[in-house]
Formats: C-alpha cells, sequence, structure tokens
C-alpha cells in the first residue's frame, strides 16, 4: 500500500531528527524529550491501527448481516377466476372467466407423468436449496426480520370500492389500459383488480423470487410493474392484487411432491386437464405469500386470494390429501390458510381480502365441498367477496324460478343471507362483504338475458339496498357495460 504523508508518520526521518535534536542540545533532558516522543509516537501509531482494523471488522460484518438479513427475508418463503356455484352445479366447475378465453393456457396432460425423474430432482432440490439456506441463515444470524415496507402502517387507507377486473395481458397493454383508464376516469370506478397470479399459475411481471424462476413462472405480460402502479396511483385509483392460490398448474408440474394425486398415485386433473396444489402442504402457503409480499412492494393496496378452495371436479373424491387430511377438514385447513396470509401480510400495510363461492354463505353442503367457511373467513380477512352471480344459481334458488332473469332479487336475497350468517361475529374482527357481481351474458343457459347497463345498474342497486357499499364487476374480457355506470 501506499503511503499518503497526511496520514502516516516515517518513523526513520523522526528518529534521525530527534538524534540531531540531542547532540545539539545535549543532556539528560534533551534525551528524556526525545524518549517521551517516540513513546507517545508509538501508542498513537498502534492506536491508529488498531481503530482502523476495527472499523473494518465492523464493517465488514454489518454487510454480511445486512446480506444475509436481506436474502433470508426474500427467500425464507420459498415454495415448502372462479364462479359462484350452486348445489346443483357446482360439480362441474365453470371457468370464472365464462364465456372469456383469452389468458387460457392449454396443458400437456401428460406434463407431471411423463417428466423424468431427473427433472423433478433438480427441481425439488432447487427448491429444497432455497429453504435451506433460509433456515442456515436464520441460525447464524441474531434474528431475522421481515423489512418489507417500513411504517407500512400508514399505508391502510379503506377505500369504498367500486371495481373491474383486468387480465395480466390487458393490464400490460398500454392502449387498453387508456381505455380502462378512461373508463375510471369517467364514472364512479375507483379500483382495479388486477391479475398477479393468474389462473394457470402465471406471475404475470418478471417477479424476482428465487422459487418463482425455480419453476418458470414469471411471464411478462406486464412490462413494467412499477410503472402502471404508478400510472395508476396518479389517477388515484384503488390498487388490487389478484392471486390465484391452489389451482396452480405450473407449480404442480414442476413440483411433483406438491400436486394432487389419487390414492393409486396417479395425478389428479381436473376437466380442462389442469392439476391443482394441495392446500395442506405449507410450501405452497408460503409460495403464496412470497408472491403476495412482493405485490405488496410494488404498490398494490390490498392482495386478494381468489380459487382459496379445493377443486370441486370430478375424482376430488379419489385424492389423497396426506396425513393432515386425518385431523384436519377442508374447511380447517382453507380457515388455517387465511389466518396465516392474514397475520403475515397485514403488517405490511396493505389489505386481505378472498374471493368464495356465493352459495356457501347458507349452504353448508357446498361449503363443505370446497373448503370455505364464511363467518370462520370473515374473522381474519379485510374483506370477503362472495361471487354471487346470478347465472351461477340454479333455478329456484331463494325461491325465484331462474335467477338470472332476475339479477336485482337475486344479489339482494343472496346479501341478506351474508347479514344472517355473519351475526355473532364481533364487529370489529368481522371482514367488509364486498361482493363480485356479473357483467357478462350468460349464454350457456336455456333461461338467460341479455346483461347490459339495466342488470348491471340492478345489481349494483342491491346490494346498496342489502346494507352494503361495496363491489366489483367481473367481465372475463374485461368488456365493461359503461351505461350500467354512474357518471362521475
Amino acid at each position: 500500500m501506499s503511503k499518503k504523508k497526511d496520514m502516516y508518520i516515517d518513523k526513520k526521518d523522526t528518529y534521525k531528527r530527534l538524534k540531531k535534536q540531542r547532540r545539539n542540545k545535549g543532556g539528560s533532558h534533551g534525551g528524556m524529550a526525545a524518549v517521551i516522543i517516540l513513546v507517545a509516537f508509538a501508542l498513537g501509531l498502534g492506536s491508529f491501527f488498531l481503530t482502523r482494523e476495527r472499523l473494518k471488522s465492523q464493517d465488514k460484518t454489518h454487510k454480511t448481516q445486512s446480506q444475509l438479513s436481506n436474502k433470508a427475508a426474500d427467500i425464507k418463503k420459498a415454495a415448502s377466476g372462479e364462479v359462484n356455484k350452486s348445489e346443483d352445479t357446482i360439480e362441474t366447475d365453470t371457468n370464472l372467466s365464462g364465456n372469456a378465453k383469452d389468458d387460457i393456457v392449454t396443458v400437456d396432460d401428460t406434463a407431471v407423468d411423463g417428466k423424468t425423474q431427473e427433472d423433478i430432482m433438480k427441481t425439488e432440490a432447487n427448491f429444497a436449496d432455497i429453504i435451506d439456506t433460509a433456515d442456515t441463515t436464520e441460525n447464524n444470524t441474531e434474528e431475522v426480520k421481515e423489512t418489507f415496507l417500513p411504517g407500512t402502517e400508514v399505508r391502510r387507507k379503506p377505500r369504498k370500492v367500486k371495481g373491474i377486473y383486468v387480465t395480466g395481458p390487458r393490464a400490460g397493454k398500454e392502449s387498453y389500459m387508456k381505455e380502462l383508464i378512461g373508463l375510471v376516469d369517467t364514472t364512479e370506478l375507483n379500483t382495479m383488480v388486477i391479475d398477479i397470479k393468474n389462473d394457470n399459475g402465471e406471475i404475470t411481471y418478471k417477479m424476482d423470487l428465487p422459487e418463482v424462476k425455480a419453476v418458470h413462472a414469471d411471464v411478462n405480460y406486464i412490462g413494467d410493474i412499477k410503472e402502471l402502479v404508478n400510472q395508476l396511483k396518479e389517477k388515484d385509483i384503488y390498487l388490487i392484487a389478484r392471486i390465484v392460490a391452489f389451482k396452480d398448474p405450473i407449480l404442480a408440474e414442476n413440483r411433483a411432491d406438491l400436486c394432487l394425486k389419487k390414492k393409486d398415485g396417479s395425478v389428479f386433473r381436473d376437466k380442462n386437464g389442469l392439476c391443482w396444489v394441495n392446500p395442506y402442504k405449507k410450501e405452497v402457503w408460503d409460495y403464496l405469500l412470497s408472491i403476495a409480499k412482493e405485490a405488496a412492494k410494488v404498490g398494490f393496496d390490498e392482495i386478494q386470494f381468489d380459487y382459496i378452495r379445493f377443486s370441486t371436479d370430478k375424482g376430488i373424491k379419489d385424492v389423497a390429501f396426506g396425513k393432515e387430511a386425518k385431523t384436519k377438514s377442508k374447511m380447517d385447513i382453507i380457515t388455517e390458510f387465511t389466518k396465516y396470509a392474514c397475520e403475515n401480510l397485514k403488517p405490511l400495510g396493505v389489505y386481505v381480502s378472498a374471493d368464495v363461492f356465493g352459495t356457501i354463505i347458507d349452504s353448508k353442503v357446498d361449503a363443505k365441498i370446497v373448503g370455505q367457511d364464511y363467518k370462520e373467513m370473515a374473522k381474519y380477512l379485510d374483506y370477503i367477496c362472495p361471487m354471487i352471480y346470478p347465472s351461477h344459481y340454479q333455478d329456484g334458488s331463494y325461491g325465484i324460478l331462474h335467477p338470472d332473469l332476475k339479477p336485482y332479487d337475486l344479489i339482494k336475497k343472496a346479501l341478506e343471507k351474508s347479514q344472517t350468517a355473519l351475526k355473532g361475529v364481533n364487529t370489529d374482527d368481522k371482514a367488509i362483504v364486498r361482493s363480485w357481481l356479473q357483467d357478462f351474458t350468460a349464454t350457456w343457459l336455456t333461461n338467460h338475458k341479455s346483461y347490459g347497463p339495466e342488470e348491471i345498474r340492478d345489481q349494483i342497486q342491491a346490494v346498496y339496498d342489502a346494507g352494503y357499499e361495496e363491489w366489483i364487476l367481473w367481465n372475463g374480457n374485461n368488456d365493461y357495460t359503461k351505461g350500467g355506470l354512474k357518471k362521475e
């Protein structure tokens, strides 16, 4: 290392100078002075070097702990839409998008069974490394704490939501978003529910998470998520991140140990040939929360879980859910996940909501099939969102001959049942009910009607008349009926 004159002293030069002073002055006093100066110099120089090395060491330790803490926080949570159904139709599990197929991906039926053992082992080993690294980090640092969004409690500002749903591909298309922003600007709308993890298991933007990259789940529908969020925030639009939970063919295809399997060892697939992940697997929970936390970090106000349930398709009765399923029911495990998600996400400054079947409000049969306990889930969530589309109730529901023909009556009756179901839940703990409403025409029904401005307005009015204030419109193609909305 080159020595700088303003930082270091030339010891040889000092010694010569002192020796010359002794010859010139002579006597014991000169010698004593020289000794004192030398001792003081040695002590000072030694103290300088010791202090410098200690500071270097502290700085290195601080950086290492900081890196470990950040790494642990990011990867500790490594991996370890739908429609309202009636008791008659619940087994068919109609796709949430109704007549919309713009973002459906076809999956090879043999993708899991056909995958080589080597491929599966590599993927599982990758996830194991992620979990092991996080565990090791925790054991070797003082305490690893979540460092997301410091001081974010100020972010929880409630909004009486009047919203629309937006797919990932649509959200990533500038011209289309311009149109939707214009719709919000000129009507009573104030919210967008945007796909962050869709029905196919795709993460709709390039998310920098090891567990997401390990299964190649991130796509680039939304080129710049931060820019999109900022653009919408400038318009004062409330942002909800839709995260599809247990319908996840990508994670299931890549993690055979997490997917639903029948008792004979074969992979369970729904009517569309897609496999699901097992809600009893805690590693799946952590995978979902890692994604949710990233959405919170980029600025979403709320995390909304969809498909927070079990599949209802044919063959689900043959699935082996594991040892835990022997002591915990489907309703137990979905409620536990709901509680776990709320405990981990609310401290980050975001609200937490979940979409549920409308019929679980007053049908114990449907609740047990899908695993959704309306009253218990409402104890933990900020918002609970029943999908009370008139077209998805069986004829005769609530005494209505053909529910799709009577949207006002169906919505009002369903929400009156909601009021009854949530009686007894502590007001401070009870989730706000925010309904999904139908902005599409159910052409598959014999007894259906074309939904236009009148049908949209009737449903919204029914929400208000039932004593509620919030709602979201669903249209799988994101083609909304402006005439049914009040002008701003």
